[in-house]
């Protein structure tokens, strides 16, 4: 349970993370040559793009899940959220690289959606399949709650970041930093995931099928 929520609240904050800073950032560093209200809308049509892969990344990560373990593929989409994120933080702006920067933009958030789409159903397999019939219910609603811690942490970073430096340093690298150092919340998640083992309901079936 404790593995499949750090993992959700990583995966969550990571991937709001990025609409908190759409409105704020994205608009006039990757779509400046638009006005503010179209720049800003844009921002936010690359926010849909990761809700849109979320089903997608669900069917593919769900499908090896049943085929070489929940553990595997967990740790999997941790590191791709993980890179994903700190990548964003590293594009440079429309202003040094042209329309690359949007691209790349787009790509990266179209990874992310992919990435939240395996964890979150396997995150609850994950917590659901260790548990007694008996909890089911209770232990696969724990992991649900990480959309809440993530979407909080990732406001209350943003927002303290936006205090500490002057809007135009925030503008042109305070914004990166909760981006970047998403990969220390990544790391802690896979220590922990590493700890555990494929749950029982896997490995019995995965014995049936060998034998």
């Amino acid at each position: 349970v404790i593995s499949s929520l750090m993992g959700a609240v990583i995966e969550w904050y990571d991937f709001f993370l990025y609409g908190v800073v759409a409105g704020l950032v994205f608009n006039k560093l990757y779509f400046p040559s638009f006005s503010p209200g179209v720049g800003t809308i844009l921002a936010f049509a690359t926010f849909a793009v990761g809700f849109v892969a979320r089903p997608l990344g669900g069917f593919i990560f769900g499908h090896f899940g049943d085929k070489i373990g929940r553990k595997k593929m967990l740790i999997l989409t941790l590191e791709i959220m993980g890179v994903a994120t700190v990548l964003i933080g590293c594009i440079p702006s429309y202003d040094s690289i042209g329309i690359w920067a949007p691209i790349l933009l787009t790509l990266l958030r179209l990874i992310q959606g992919l990435a939240l789409g395996g964890e979150w159903g396997g995150g609850i397999l994950l917590a659901v399949e260790y548990s007694a019939k008996e909890r089911r219910g209770f232990y696969g609603a724990v992991p649900q709650t990480g959309a809440l811690f993530g979407l909080a942490l990732g406001n209350l970073a943003t927002s303290a970041l936006s205090q500490m430096f002057s809007e135009e340093a925030f503008l042109s690298y305070g914004w990166r930093i909760p981006f970047v150092a998403s990969i220390v919340l990544v790391l802690i998640g896979m220590w922990i995931r590493n700890k555990i083992d494929e749950t029982p309901s896997f490995k019995k079936v995965a014995a049936a099928n060998t034998a």
